[in-house]
């Protein structure tokens, strides 16, 4: 399969300064019009902040929990499927556990099987 040679970055609004890049179609070898759309969509959050964070998926009006990245660690997260039906904006938002900035991505466009990397810098 072929993969697809672009890469997404997006800058948070907020300066913790969350970094989402999708790593689109990895490992594929078919044209990129032949998408499999029960294949996961996974997100990994490298979290090189000291505190955890809740993290979460926007899609329109929904907030999903994914689930708690650790500090200074990586977490995999699956996306529902449901949030990812063909081609799909969707945002990402990092909570940190007792603290009081909630930082959000910028919409990026999402497939099933892409890969997202959220990549949390130190604070």
């Amino acid at each position: 399969m072929k993969a697809r040679d672009h890469m997404k970055s997006v800058f948070s609004r907020w300066t913790l300064g969350l970094v989402a890049a999708a790593a689109l179609g990895c490992g594929r070898s078919q044209a990129s019009t032949d998408v499999d759309p029960n294949a996961s969509t996974r997100l990994v959050v490298e979290n090189q902040a000291f505190p955890d964070m809740d993290i979460f998926v926007l899609e329109g009006g929904r907030r999903v929990r994914l689930g708690m990245a650790n500090g200074n660690s990586k977490a995999t997260f699956t996306i529902p499927k449901y949030l990812v039906r063909g081609l799909t904006s969707l945002r990402f938002y990092a909570d940190p556990v007792g603290g009081n900035r909630t930082p959000v991505t910028e919409e990026i466009q999402v497939s099933p099987g892409d890969e997202v990397v959220l990549r949390i810098p130190p604070s």
